[in-house]
């Protein structure tokens, strides 16, 4: 079959929840994939996440950061269905409220929060059942963890001791405070987007889902995407759309297939030898993350998740009780536990968010550090550095180039500064003291500069990125509140690339949520 109603183009976060509801609704739905099924152990088994998996993982590199002392940066994306659902962490964080009334206000109407909940509580099925706040009837199975780590309950104790308060729903009433993560996890294993929304429909005759493949560029025709040409092996095809295509092919390579079809900074797209169709500056522009600094400390304590060989062994039983019972440590998102709170005055909403990891973290994990320990991410919530994301030639097989831009503004660095101290603060309380921890990045937390210069040495993502094809009002943004790209028909985007500002937490629900919006939208241009 060579025509459908809407060809979506990547089944990652956002794609998956489009492409399923289409579907749902009786369109004919072309799903276009670079990566695999993603049904296999190393993304379904919680704790193997750890694990590399290139296969399912881009690993993408920055171009070299001035701010991070000319360091370049790790960028992990999913690839695959599923996309970074399928690599991620599980954690289920929406974000403040304050984030999306701030969209409204700067344009975006129908984003406020009262707008939004209801879409993320259609997408939610909430294992502590419906409430105000939560849905239960929705295809994302969100649960509380299955094990948490002693570790990671002293962590919330030793924020409590410090006054800070607890909170055991970041999603709830109010973001503010200390508590362990909900997960997107079902009876213990890993609930991608995928495995919520396409999974149940493999089958469908709606439903084409192709896998492996390369998205060349969107086909357009007076004015109109009409399809998409995407690469498999040598071999090129053209899949045609009646209704239009939505991409949803992630905040690097969503800005880059605009870019190979035309649509782009005009100089840019030029200099590339690419024929200019829309000469769109916002493309690829207003790249947001957050950067992230991980204090870690060594400790004796083997509750710890360890590198020696009986913390080896222990995991090695752990993944064979998962696989007979689905319990126990493999059923561990790592960041078991976190908070959220205001380190500057002026801020609107909290600004830094704290992920507690009951094991040493060093460069994302790929640095294996001998022995037990603990690491502590502070990440600053709402950045004002600004990034870009460019063609680094004109093969789509090659990766964009990326540039975060990190710690360009001095606010961030002030921010994430107070943020650090804040997570000595409470790793020195006695709760966590009583795990005997030693810092491994011993620095005197009172003297700014050598806190600074510690924080550029070592920083880098939490895996957040967004904004690269930003919504917004005026003719300059990408897309409109409706999520239909400026300029040319028949093409909506659906990822975190169309946050006009980045929300204040975890960006995979919140790309779920508009995943789900867009696929209401596109109903509504169709009709139902």
């Amino acid at each position: 079959m060579g025509e459908f109603d809407v060809v979506v183009i990547g089944g990652g976060s956002g794609g998956s929840a489009v492409a399923g509801r289409l579907a749902e609704s009786g369109k004919t739905v072309c799903l276009l994939e670079a990566g695999g099924r993603n049904t296999g152990l190393r993304v379904t088994t919680p704790g193997l996440f750890a694990v590399p998996n290139p296969g399912a993982n881009y690993m993408y590199e920055t171009v070299p950061q001035m701010g991070l002392n000319g360091r370049t940066g790790y960028q992990p994306r999913g690839k695959g269905l599923g996309g970074s659902s399928a690599i991620n962490a599980m954690v289920y964080i929406r974000g403040n409220r304050w984030d999306y009334d701030n969209w409204a206000a700067l344009g975006c109407a129908g984003w406020a929060y009262d707008d939004v909940l209801p879409h993320f509580k259609q997408a939610e099925h909430n294992t502590r059942g419906e409430s105000e706040y939560h849905g239960a009837d929705g295809p994302l199975w969100v649960s509380d963890q299955h094990y948490a780590n002693p570790a990671s309950l002293a962590f919330v104790e030793a924020a409590a001791q410090l006054q800070l308060p607890r909170n055991d729903d970041f999603n709830g009433a109010r973001q503010e405070g200390f508590g362990v993560f909900q997960v997107t996890q079902k009876d213990g294993e890993r609930w991608s987007s995928s495995r919520a929304y396409v999974e149940p429909l493999r089958g469908s005759r709606n439903l084409d889902i192709r896998i492996g493949v390369t998205v060349q560029k969107l086909v357009i025709e007076d004015g109109r995407v009409t399809g998409v040409t995407y690469s498999v092996g040598k071999r090129t095809r053209t899949v045609s759309a009646r209704g239009g295509v939505v991409l949803s092919a992630g905040t690097f390579n969503s800005p880059q297939i605009l870019m190979l079809s035309g649509i782009g900074p005009e100089v840019h797209l030029r200099e590339n030898g690419i024929q200019v169709r829309i000469d769109k500056p916002a493309v690829g522009s207003d790249l947001q993350d957050h950067i992230d600094y991980v204090s870690s400390w060594q400790s004796e304590n083997t509750q710890l998740i360890g590198s020696t060989f009986a913390g080896k062994l222990r995991m090695a039983k752990a993944l064979i009780e998962h696989r007979r019972k689905r319990t126990g440590i493999m059923t561990t998102p790592y960041a078991e536990a976190g908070g959220f709170w205001k380190v500057m005055r002026d801020a609107p909403a909290p600004d830094i968010q704290w992920h507690f990891v009951p094991a040493v973290l060093e460069d994302h994990g790929r640095t294996k550090v001998k022995g037990y320990g603990f690491s502590l991410h502070a990440c600053v919530l709402r950045p004002e550095s600004r990034g870009t994301v460019r063609l680094a030639s004109r093969n789509a097989e090659n990766g964009p180039s990326i540039d975060p831009n990190f710690l360009a503004d001095d606010r961030d660095i002030a921010t994430l500064r107070e943020g650090v101290r804040m997570s000595h603060r409470i790793a020195g309380s006695p709760a966590l003291q009583a795990f005997d921890p030693r810092d491994r990045h011993p620095v005197d937390l009172n003297d700014d500069a050598q806190l600074d210069e510690m924080i550029r040495n070592r920083a880098d993502t939490v895996y957040h990125p967004v904004g690269t094809c930003r919504m917004g009002p005026g003719d300059d943004d990408v897309v409109d509140p409706k999520l239909r790209l400026r300029g040319v028909e028949n093409l909506w985007i659906a990822d975190a690339s169309i946050m006009p500002r980045i929300v204040s937490g975890n960006t995979n629900a919140p790309s779920i949520m508009i995943g789900e919006r867009c696929a209401q939208f596109v109903n509504e241009a169709l009709g139902r």
